[in-house]
């Protein structure tokens, strides 16, 4: 398989450049790979590219996760579909000049194939939001309630658009279809129509609440269950939870994005939680069971005798729960020896004696430092 090129370099763009920068270069881009223009060989393909760059370099969402994530880890959490959906591609191509021809080049199925779409008129547009939630919270695993704002069917007209007690007319232009043929060049092209803007009817008497146009804006709660061991960044789908599509047909859906915030006592690698547990000397010479934290509370662990700074302590099955399997991973503890900054005349006495034990010379001479 060809590994892909960061997404960043095939626009041209620096990592921190704005959206305005990156749509410029798309469009740039487009004009001149578009295959309605260049029937170079090749020529379908870096278009394809540079369009898979953009839809997801323009999305805030999917630009944070790409770059939190790199290319193995975003392809991992996002299908092909997925990395489509939502882009707005119309309207540059609209600009350019080329109407729906992305959609039609493409059979109407975007890249992914398989009827989904890059965007579909019976189906609303997906959104998103971010979540944040402690360690011990991705280890048992949590229910939120947040608040999405979102839109929705007016109640009052039930979605038609007209006041109640009126009557819905269809369309005469695209007869109710919601679209409409349009010739370019020698390509005939399908587009919304431009007379009820895709809904397929004609209202003659507007209802108050929606303005006539089916749907109104509302803030809406909705619970979000977490589940036990869940990784900083992945992402839950909830489906049906997203917009509802202009001509009131379809829902998209919401993609929560948890993160999971530093935790002051681990540090998480997949399922296993590692953490470092000062020691002293006689503990690490002599041994020693000493207690450590872990998520399931405190636990008893064997330092054998001899224990070297550095040297790593595994504890089975304290460490995350596994999301796709059974079981949970270990707590790694890694040693450091304590060195006390202070110390008392006994300890001192004491020191230098088992410093003579062991030949050990830490008298300090003094005279002039060569190389």
């Amino acid at each position: 398989m060809t590994q892909k090129r960061d997404y960043y370099e095939v626009l041209g763009v620096e990592k921190n450049a704005s959206n305005d920068q990156i749509k410029d270069s798309y469009r740039k881009l487009a004009m001149q790979y578009h295959p309605d223009r260049n029937k170079e060989v090749g020529a379908e393909e870096k278009f394809k590219e540079i369009s898979e760059a953009y839809a997801v370099l323009s999305d805030a969402q999917k630009r944070v996760q790409y770059d939190h994530l790199g290319h193995a880890g975003f392809d991992q959490q996002y299908s092909r579909e997925d990395i489509f959906r939502g882009a707005d591609f119309d309207s540059i191509f609209r600009d350019m000049g080329f109407g729906d021809l992305f959609r039609t080049f493409f059979g109407g199925s975007g890249f992914g194939g398989g009827g989904g779409g890059y965007e579909r008129a019976d189906r609303g547009q997906d959104i998103g939001c971010n979540i944040e939630i402690t360690l011990e919270e991705a280890a048992r695993g949590v229910e939120r309630d947040i608040q999405i704002p979102r839109t929705e069917k007016c109640d009052t007209c039930n979605g038609s658009g007209a006041k109640p007690g009126t009557n819905v007319m269809q369309c005469q232009k695209c007869r109710g279809a919601g679209k409409v043929q349009v010739k370019h060049a020698f390509v005939m092209l399908i587009q919304d129509c431009p007379q009820c803007r895709g809904r397929g009817v004609h209202v003659e008497t507007p209802c108050v609440s929606c303005s006539g146009s089916g749907l109104v804006r509302r803030k809406r709660n909705i619970s979000v269950k977490i589940p036990m061991g869940i990784e900083d960044g992945s992402r839950l789908r909830l489906r049906g939870e997203g917009e509802m599509s202009v001509n009131g047909r379809g829902v998209g859906d919401l993609y929560v994005i948890v993160q999971v915030l530093p935790n002051q006592l681990f540090v998480r690698e997949g399922d296993d939680l590692y953490r470092v547990e000062m020691i002293t000397f006689p503990q690490a010479a002599l041994g020693a069971e000493i207690s450590v934290p872990t998520l399931d509370g405190p636990a008893m662990v064997k330092i054998q005798p001899g224990t070297q700074s550095g040297e790593v302590v595994r504890v089975k099955g304290r460490g995350m729960p596994r999301m796709r399997g059974y079981g949970k991973g270990d707590l790694i503890v890694r040693v450091g020896i304590f060195v006390p900054e202070k110390l008392t005349s006994q300890q001192r006495v004491l020191l230098e004696q088992l410093a003579k034990e062991f030949g050990t010379d830490i008298s300090a001479k003094r005279g002039k430092f060569r190389f």
